[in-house]
């Protein structure tokens, strides 16, 4: 069967391309930009990828697809007339299947069932309708909360859980939701393709467990052996709650606030007919909490929410910034020569970020990801997805991978944190009259005045702090 599958770079997307093939499909990937394809494994003629913007009529779809998974949304947009656009970008999309062979959609929302939904759950709602009302038959699976290594309510838990001992909560920790794993969300979501009895249908998806967000981050501290205690306060309000996950957890706050607005909203099946359609019994919460840690320990994790694009994929795609511009801009370059193996100094620059820290005065690090936090930016919490492995797209920190080139040995970073310009950080290996050299380059381009200003102001700890970071790459070892 020919699929197409839109959202192949986001979270669940890259997990199902590799389960539709295992089943013998044929799949066509739907991508805003090639260059950010994350999945590097040679998967021949049986995957095309071809781009589209859902904002603007689509003309690229192969006319011969028979099936298509709509996996678009964004809980980290947040600008006026955000369920406007979402409307039109689905609008677009049956727009395009209607000119081709496709006899379902398929559609992974979010649980509906309670009353005064939030803002996004709303929107998410109202794009259902929109499909429904397509002429093609359709199947709408309605998860909670998903819940897997990389994904973002495992994450959020896994943040609050594990640093913070005693933890003052607003309210909405009380509120009840029924988790499902990652695992059987994708067992529901191919299980349904081509399925008669999954036409024309709306599944609610969920775990055997109904939980609140308190129970589930108790039962996270019992499976890690973690002594916790957590005091709900009712004082705390929307935009406060927002600052505070914000701060604690590797959520900017766009999405911090999206998410605090929607867990006051009861995500609980009210049916469980999937089962008729897709027989077998969703794992515990207990269970994947631990599937979801044994992929950490063994670094093989194969997406992360942190990875989709910080803006919500209603931004242009940033890896138009890959060229680095060379007209106003300001620059601080290292040259540092090294006798040690290239090889052995890339990979210290491969490994940079995350766990691993930068190499150079690390509290210095992460003093500026907390002082992005409050001002409402990123920090440096979100990590790396893989310790090991780089693809342009992927997350270190505040920074976002443009290049990771390991032939030509050099990588290219774009800041996601808040400052008053656009930054970038370059690093390669270059060879000169016989002498090999780490190059490092900070770019800024400041924007106006106060962007310059910001620049000088800053000046000083770069000349020790990016000459210090150089001479510790070129001698570190694990």
């Amino acid at each position: 069967m020919k699929v197409l599958l839109t959202g192949a770079n986001g979270y669940i997307g890259t997990r199902l391309l590799p389960v539709l093939l295992e089943q013998g499909h044929e799949v066509v990937c739907m991508v805003r930009d090639k260059r950010r394809f994350a999945l590097e494994s040679d998967f021949g003629t049986r995957v095309k990828i071809i781009t589209g913007d859902l904002l603007k009529p689509l003309e690229e779809i192969p006319k011969d697809i028979q099936a298509a998974y709509y996996l678009v949304h964004s809980m980290s947009a947040s600008e006026n007339g955000f369920s406007d656009l979402e409307l039109l970008s689905a609008q677009n999309f049956i727009n395009a299947l209607k000119k081709t062979d496709c006899n379902q959609l398929i559609y992974l929302t979010g649980i509906v069932n309670d009353a005064g939904l939030s803002k996004h759950l709303s929107s998410r709602l109202a794009v259902e309708e929109v499909l429904k009302k397509s002429g093609i038959d359709f199947t709408i699976l309605r998860a909670a909360i998903i819940i897997g290594s990389g994904s973002a309510s495992f994450e959020i838990i896994r943040d609050l859980t594990e640093k913070l001992p005693l933890m003052v909560a607003p309210k909405w920790v009380q509120t009840k939701c029924q988790p499902i794993g990652i695992r059987d969300v994708l067992r529901y979501l191919s299980g349904v393709l081509s399925n008669e009895k999954a036409l024309g249908q709306v599944f609610d998806i969920g775990g055997p467990d109904v939980l609140s967000y308190k129970e589930m981050m108790m039962q996270y501290a019992e499976v890690r052996q973690l002594r916790r205690i957590i005091i709900t306060l009712p004082l705390l309000t929307p935009r406060l709650s927002s600052l505070w996950l914000n701060l604690v957890t590797s959520v900017p706050y766009a999405l911090a606030r999206s998410l605090v607005d929607s867990m006051k909203n009861e995500v609980i099946c009210k049916e469980n007919k999937v089962t008729e359609a897709v027989p077998g019994s969703c794992l515990p919460y207990r269970e994947t909490l631990k599937l979801a840690f044994e992929k950490i320990e063994q670094n093989s994790i194969v997406s992360s929410w942190k990875d989709a694009l910080n803006r919500g994929y209603l931004e242009t795609s940033f890896m138009d910034q890959v060229k680095v511009p060379q007209n106003g801009t300001l620059e601080y370059k290292v040259k540092m020569p090294f006798e040690r193996n290239s090889e052995e100094v890339f990979e210290n620059i491969w490994g940079i970020g995350g766990s691993r820290g930068w190499y150079y005065l690390n509290w210095l690090w992460n003093l500026r990801g907390f002082l992005d936090k409050l001002l409402g930016g990123v920090g440096t919490r979100r990590g790396r997805t893989n310790n090991f492995s780089l693809q342009a797209g992927d997350v270190i920190d505040f920074w976002r991978v443009l290049l990771a080139d390991k032939n030509n040995k050099r990588l290219l970073l774009f800041a996601e944190m808040k400052v008053p310009g656009e930054a970038w950080l370059e690093f390669k290996i270059v060879e000169h009259q016989g002498q090999t050299f780490l190059s490092q380059i900070a770019t800024f381009r400041p924007s106006g005045l106060w962007g310059r200003a910001y620049w000088y102001a800053m000046f000083p700890f770069h000349l020790f702090l990016f000459k210090g970071m150089a001479r510790q790459i070129t001698v570190f070892k694990i």
